[in-house]
């Protein structure tokens, strides 16, 4: 079975609870995730299957929105409802207006310290197992990308925001950040992933669902085709005597054109994708199927990076 489910992942499971749940429910070992959830949050979970697992750090680097809910009035150790109040912060001034005001300064590519109880590895150990342990250890600034962030609601002193980000961008983090920069405190008090990548929340079945589909082998009307999930990346359709060479780990040459965009120096025509410059491809065989995700290693050269175990020459 190769294939991908976007899930509404319930309040409550981890990301790696959804998995065992789908591992046992397919009776199947190679599964997983793309872009982990909060057991407090909900929401689009992308999981794969069977040889679609080889493209998880492919779906991971997708862009993702959600809707916050964030509390002002306290700060808390984790940045979410679940810590310890750290800090405390006044809320009588603030409104809606306020609030829209300080979103200005999060749009863009911004600097962003992640949360101290987080999956980040610093000199080898999560940040959440120091923290736990009382080791004080700052995570390392990075840089995200938020593309859109907007205020939905303001009852005072709870606001409901939309974010749309880039991948490695912490909520928690945007929630604290926000609280500090309208010169109160905030946490996280409730997060829901509405889309990761194309997958929507529209389009997600419930866990339990999924699990009963895969029971009784109706699952095939919930999947995502593979070759069909990542859409961002260009397609190039094998001929047959490239489906043999790219099965057997060998580069094509092959001209991905896109209408509308300009050429890099040097290079090809219509090789900008997307308003970025195109370094992987999908490889699609004659019957449809994704054989493999290809890199650029020249202007119209392609190398098999990760060719999929099911795909054949045939």
């Amino acid at each position: 079975m190769d294939a991908i489910f976007a899930i509404d992942k319930p309040v409550g499971p981890t990301s790696h609870d959804v998995v065992a749940r789908i591992r046992r429910a397919a009776r199947l070992r190679r599964v997983g995730h793309a872009g982990t959830l909060d057991p407090l949050a909900s929401g689009v979970l992308v999981v794969a299957l069977g040889n679609a697992t080889r493209l998880v750090e492919y779906l991971t680097a997708d862009d993702k929105a959600y809707r916050a809910v964030i509390d002002f009035g306290s700060e808390t150790a984790t940045d979410d409802a679940e810590g310890d109040v750290t800090r405390t912060g006044p809320v009588d001034h603030l409104d809606a207006t306020a609030i829209t005001a300080a979103l200005d300064v999060f749009r863009g590519t911004i600097t962003q310290v992640p949360p101290s109880y987080s999956a980040i590895s610093v000199g080898g150990e999560r940040l959440h197992a120091l923290a736990r342990r009382g080791v004080a250890v700052e995570a390392p600034p990075r840089q995200v990308t938020i593309d859109a962030i907007d205020l939905i609601a303001w009852e005072a002193p709870r606001a409901t925001i939309d974010i749309a980000c880039g991948k490695g961008t912490y909520v928690r983090s945007i929630a604290r950040d926000l609280g500090v920069a309208v010169g109160s405190a905030a946490h996280l008090a409730g997060l829901r992933r509405t889309r990761s990548g194309t997958f929507r929340i529209e389009d997600a079945p419930a866990l339990d669902v999924v699990e009963g589909a895969l029971r009784d082998g109706t699952w095939p009307a919930l999947a995502v085709d593979p070759a069909t999930a990542l859409p961002r990346l260009p397609a190039v359709r094998l001929a047959a005597g490239q489906l043999r060479d790219v099965a057997a780990g060998r580069p094509i040459e092959a001209t991905i054109t896109t209408a509308g965009s300009p050429s890099p120096p040097g290079d090809g025509p219509n090789d900008l994708v997307g308003g970025s410059y195109t370094v992987h491809a999908r490889a699609i065989a004659p019957d449809g199927r994704l054989v493999a995700i290809l890199r650029r290693a020249a202007p119209n050269l392609w190398h098999p990076e990760k060719v999929l175990a099911a795909a054949t020459a045939e």
